[in-house]
């Protein structure tokens, strides 16, 4: 067998009441495979296989939870509905009889959305202010009634995922979605409690926390993904200093976080000028306490919708660096997208030193591999 040049991957590692059988994290990756909202036997095989090849902790594709216009598509997967759960609970036990861990994400897009999408194609896109992410005009401002109908909507998703059998959950605050479009100041110019400073940006995503956080088990781990940059808008920022990325955090981390997943394009990139050379994951789990999972190109030889050439990074380059990352305790979990989407053994590969014998992924092939 080769060596690995990542070992400290696959040591076990706690999470919430369990172990995982290893430091990778499936990155969450939207399929649009689930049939009028429901997982398929077919989606159930599409995670165990995963599982079955060494993923510590699986994060659902993005999953709907109960309102109108949750999401753009009628065939991502819903969180809510007998039928939907049902599928869930298929998924759920055969991730588990693989040896893996399994969270969904629980997701609203909020006006990332259009007028006309399904699956409720006559609901209008809603956020804070009635704004998508460039700042142009698209559908409608959230009033606080309705703010607070979402939130428990969050919360049942919540407690459908543990009488479920999954292992937590992940609330999606990144890339430009619902919860980002609260906490970012270019899409929340709202003038109540929900908007104004940072403070009362944070406040919607606080209280999905604390909503969650209620009707789960104190034992139920609440991941909370988010992200500086957002979907077309690569250079945006929530914190430009750790300072405010401090004041932005500790809120969640109170109100019930137990880990964060800290969602940038390069794992390697440092996030501040000026400061400790540092990744947005690392910053996290120094300024809040808390686990984390870095993301970012780990399984390809070049970034997320980077050319090839521009900021390219090995493969071999980014294993030996998580892997000094991780044994100098900046991050406790690594998530993987696009390389599993691709190889369900990439992995058990990276285990045995055979990356260089993993699929690479290609955009092309992406709507046909399971």
């Amino acid at each position: 067998m080769e060596k690995s040049l990542a070992p400290t991957l696959f040591e076990n590692t706690p999470f919430g009441k369990g172990e995982l059988q290893s430091k990778i994290v499936m990155a969450p990756m939207t399929r649009v495979f689930s049939p009028d909202g429901v997982p398929t036997k077919e989606v159930a095989a599409y995670y165990k296989r995963r599982a079955a090849h060494g993923v510590g902790l699986i994060v659902t594709e993005g999953t709907a939870i109960n309102h109108p216009a949750a999401v753009m598509h009628k065939d991502i997967p819903r969180f809510y509905g007998e039928e939907a759960l049902a599928g869930w609970k298929q998924v759920v036990d055969e991730v588990h009889e693989a040896g893996g861990k399994i969270i969904p994400q629980l997701w609203h897009i909020g006006s990332a959305r259009k007028q006309g999408n399904g699956p409720n194609e006559e609901a209008p896109p809603v956020s804070p202010s009635g704004l998508a992410v460039d700042g142009s005009e698209n559908g409608v401002a959230l009033s606080k009634e309705e703010i607070h109908q979402m939130i428990q909507a969050f919360a049942q998703a919540a407690a459908d995922a543990e009488q479920l059998g999954f292992d937590g959950i992940e609330i999606h605050g990144a890339h430009g979605y619902l919860i980002d479009q609260f906490l970012w100041e270019r899409t929340n110019q709202r003038h109540d409690e929900y908007g104004g400073d940072l403070e009362g940006r944070t406040r919607f995503a606080v209280e999905v926390v604390k909503a969650c956080r209620e009707n789960v088990s104190a034992d139920f781990p609440i991941v909370f993904r988010f992200s500086q940059w957002k979907g077309g808008v690569y250079d945006a920022k929530l914190a430009r200093t750790p300072a405010e990325l401090k004041q932005l955090l500790l809120p969640l981390a109170e109100a019930g976080v137990d880990v964060f997943h800290c969602s940038t394009r390069r794992i390697w990139e440092a996030e501040f000028e000026g400061e400790e050379p540092l990744n947005l994951a690392a910053w996290t789990k120094q300024l809040t306490g808390k686990p984390v999972i870095s993301v970012g190109s780990l399984g390809v030889d070049y970034a997320f919708l980077s050319k090839k050439g521009n900021d390219e990074q090995s493969i071999d380059e980014n294993l030996r660096l998580v892997d000094e990352k991780v044994r100098a305790e900046e991050f406790d979990y690594v998530a993987v997208g696009r390389a599993l989407l691709a190889d369900p053994e990439w992995a058990e590969k990276v285990r045995e030193g055979k990356q260089d014998e993993a699929i690479l992924y290609t955009k092309e092939a992406e709507k046909t591999l399971y």
